[in-house]
């Protein structure tokens, strides 16, 4: 059924597939304008100017005919305006012979010739040819189809679109196809070449004996075998000398740790030589307790620690000296034996060392400000199990962490120091005078 309106046509024009289709429906709405008119369209091949090829619509199909016509028998003004598009020019001079050229054979005395460009992507692709009777009155068909022809724009850009597609895989379809194909008889050659090489004795070189073939492939398999073995040594070699590399480090660490020991040996005896002659070379209490103090202190790299010795009255621990303390720790002040930190290291006689801060949050000690590390050492002094005080190291530097060498390094410190405290009596001097 013809369109009848531009709704029907635009649905039409959508729906369609191919370019038969949207030519076939424009065709049925120029029939709906005028009986008389004819209408047809001629594909253009812009390489070579020419008008290829006429598509008439002829009863809800279309003809297609070869006309190979160059596009510059219209003059030039005329050409101009036709590949320009957009509106229908008409044929003025020499009508009857563009009526014959354009293939309107049926064609009355009379009649008004008009072409149309239609351009794609701003390239002339086709031209519409339509031929309709003179009019006395009315308005001509070319005009009436304005709105038609813009649908049919549209559609015939989009279904051009598509057929480039389609032509563009199409030509790499066969482009890989002969590619292809060439590829295959060429490897068909080479395989014959090959065969062939196989199957034929090289001139000159006489044809080996079952027995030579035979001792050929032992030959093969001899020296086969002795890459195995030389690749099997190898492998053992690089295990060996991988173990050897790992022994050699293993090595060097236990000497790096035994000169590490040897150091601080060799620091320790230096200090001990140091309390020895601080201890002979002075007599003032408060000046040999604040040496000990920094001696210990610089040893430990605690930048806060304290010495505790025990009060006259054998009940109590008394703060002898120390450094970075908090302002409000005076000299002198009290601690009873077996409360806080430092009581309780007396009452037990046992070090304590305190390595994550989460291990003591329930010390008073952790409720200092001046606290800013979680790693502590307190250490009883004792000499001939008889408790002389206590010694605090606290806040190592660059937040390091104490360990058990380190409390075995403080053993031997402070059994010096007790020696040194008993020797100078420490306890009963500095407890009569800060009391």
């Amino acid at each position: 059924m013809a369109p009848r309106s531009l709704a029907s046509l635009a649905h039409a024009l959508g729906a369609t597939s191919d370019l038969d289709g949207a030519l076939i429906a424009l065709a049925d709405a120029v029939t709906e304008l005028d009986r008389g008119a004819a209408l047809a369209m001629f594909r253009y091949d812009g390489r070579r100017e020419m008008l290829r090829e006429r598509l008439t619509p002829v009863q809800g199909r279309v003809e297609r005919t070869s006309v190979e016509t160059t596009f510059d028998h219209l003059p030039t003004p005329l050409r101009v305006k036709v590949a320009a598009g957009g509106q229908f020019v008409d044929i003025t001079d020499r009508t009857a012979d563009y009526v014959r050229l354009f293939g309107f054979t049926h064609a009355v005395e009379g009649g008004v010739l008009a072409l149309r460009g239609l351009r794609v992507e701003g390239y002339l692709a086709a031209v519409l040819a339509l031929y309709e009777p003179r009019k006395i009155f009315g308005t001509r068909t070319t005009e009436r189809l304005g709105p038609s022809l813009a649908l049919f724009d549209l559609a015939f850009s989009r279904l051009s679109e598509r057929e480039a597609r389609e032509e563009a895989f199409r030509t790499l379809e066969d482009v890989t196809q002969r590619v292809h194909g060439e590829y295959m008889r060429r490897l068909r050659q080479l395989e014959g070449e090959l065969r062939e090489a196989r199957n034929t004795t090289p001139t000159g070189v006489a044809a080996l004996s079952p027995a030579e073939v035979v001792a050929l492939q032992a030959e093969s398999a001899r020296a086969e075998e002795e890459v195995r073995r030389a690749t099997r040594k190898a492998d053992l070699a690089e295990q060996q000398l991988m173990s050897a590399v790992g022994q050699l480090e293993q090595a060097h660490v236990e000497l790096h740790r035994r000169n590490e020991a040897l150091r601080q040996r060799t620091r320790t005896l230096y200090l001990l030589d140091r309390v020895l002659t601080l201890d002979a070379s002075t007599s003032d209490p408060e000046a040999l307790v604040d040496g000990l103090v920094a001696l210990v202190g610089d040893d430990m790299q605690a930048q806060r620690c304290s010495l505790m010795l025990v009060a006259p009255d054998g009940e109590s621990l008394f703060l002898a000296g120390g450094r970075g303390l908090s302002p409000e720790i005076p000299v002198g002040m009290r601690t009873r034996i077996g409360e806080g930190v430092s009581g309780r290291v007396a009452a037990s006689r046992e070090p304590l060392l305190i390595q994550d801060v989460g291990q003591a949050d329930r010390h008073p000690l952790l409720r200092d400000q001046y606290f800013t590390t979680g790693s502590f050492i307190s250490f009883p002094l004792v000499y001939h199990e008889r408790l002389v005080g206590v010694l605090n190291l606290t806040n190592r530097a660059k937040l390091g962490v104490y360990t058990e060498e380190d409390v075995e390094r403080v053993r031997l410190l402070a059994l010096v120091i007790s020696l040194v405290a008993r020797n100078a009596a420490l306890p009963e001097r500095l407890g009569s005078t800060l009391a």
